[in-house]
């Protein structure tokens, strides 16, 4: 009888596996946890972003009306809307609470900016807008408000 010889892989076959076996981990960080820390990250910009906008109220009200510049709207309404949007956008965002209603106001906020205010700063946008997109497309998650609600109304 002949013996079958045993395979051992070599040094390179062995470190693919490992590559491999190493890339596969971050599969089993729950897709929730993404979908809370996108509402949080994404939360937290636009919340900093109103509460700035209220500590100098005047001040913001001189940049829409001289620097913004934004067509359409008149700068005494825009100031205050835009604030609005992000401080209810950033609370329903940040409890998961109408999650994907929050997040389609805020996209109209990065939208806004983008396309009128700093279109040089695409690249800020766009993560803003990923992230955002993100919760309009897949929900807010298990950890939200919304999944409750789910559970309680369904």
């Amino acid at each position: 009888m002949t013996a079958i010889p045993q395979y051992t892989p070599s040094a390179p076959a062995a470190l693919v596996g490992l590559y491999r076996r190493l890339i596969k981990l971050p599969e089993r960080i729950p897709f929730s946890l993404v979908q809370l820390a996108a509402r949080i990250a994404v939360a937290h910009v636009f919340w900093q972003s109103a509460q700035t906008k209220l500590a100098s109220w005047p001040v913001t009200l001189q940049l829409f009306a001289n620097e913004y510049n934004l067509p359409f709207i008149e700068s005494s309404i825009a100031a205050p809307l835009a604030t609005a949007a992000e401080i209810t956008g950033s609370v329903l965002l940040f409890l998961g609470l109408f999650s994907r209603l929050g997040a389609l106001m805020l996209l109209g906020v990065v939208s806004v900016i983008q396309i009128f205010v700093f279109p040089e700063s695409w690249a800020e946008h766009l993560l803003w807008a990923s992230l955002l997109l993100l919760v309009l497309t897949r929900g807010a998650g298990v950890f939200s408000i919304d999944r409750l609600a789910d559970r309680v109304f369904r």
